[in-house]
């Protein structure tokens, strides 16, 4: 059980039940983890900006890149929820992700989040060129700020022990079902 509770709409104030309202505008949906960050509006909002990066990454990497990325940042960070949450975009686009042979790119990219969620002090230089032969210092600092709200999702699901969305339990890792 979740040491936070998530809202209740029907007592929220209408700051909250605002920007409740706004999310399920733009993205269809309200996660586990968006009912309790909604206690503070804010601190949705900024969470919320992993959209904003996704977006801007997307014209030079696409979804599996970034799923794979997230998926390897989660996994490091032993965080059941993203991982859950992107298991479920990797099969729900039909690949199955204990079977996922990355591209070059797509495995640099995992290496990349796993050394940053393992420690971002200690991220191999051999990383950093390899990703600077590919893409710009825009898209790099993106790419890290992305990586870094990712880690930030992490953290917060894993230290309020967010509660599994029950929607994301069938796509459960074998081995935590």
């Amino acid at each position: 059980m979740a040491h936070l509770s998530p809202i209740d709409y029907a007592t929220a104030s209408p700051e909250i039940r605002a920007e409740h309202d706004r999310e399920l505008a733009l993205r269809g949906r309200m996660t586990n983890m968006k009912r309790i960050l909604l206690r503070s509006p804010a601190a949705h909002r900024i969470y919320a900006e992993w959209f904003t990066l996704r977006d801007l990454l997307r014209p030079t990497l696409d979804d599996r890149a970034i799923w794979l990325l997230s998926m390897a940042i989660a996994e490091t960070l032993r965080a059941e929820i993203p991982v859950t949450f992107f298991r479920r975009a990797l099969i729900d686009s039909g690949l199955d992700p204990e079977a996922i042979t990355p591209t070059a790119d797509e495995a640099l990219l995992v290496a990349f989040g796993q050394a940053l969620a393992a420690d971002a002090n200690a991220i191999p230089g051999e990383i950093w060129a390899a990703l600077k032969a590919r893409h710009d210092d825009t898209l790099l600092v993106n790419l890290t700020a992305f990586a870094g709200i990712m880690v930030a999702t992490c953290v917060f699901t894993n230290a309020v022990k967010v509660d599994l969305d029950p929607e994301l339990e069938r796509y459960r890792h074998k081995d935590r079902a």
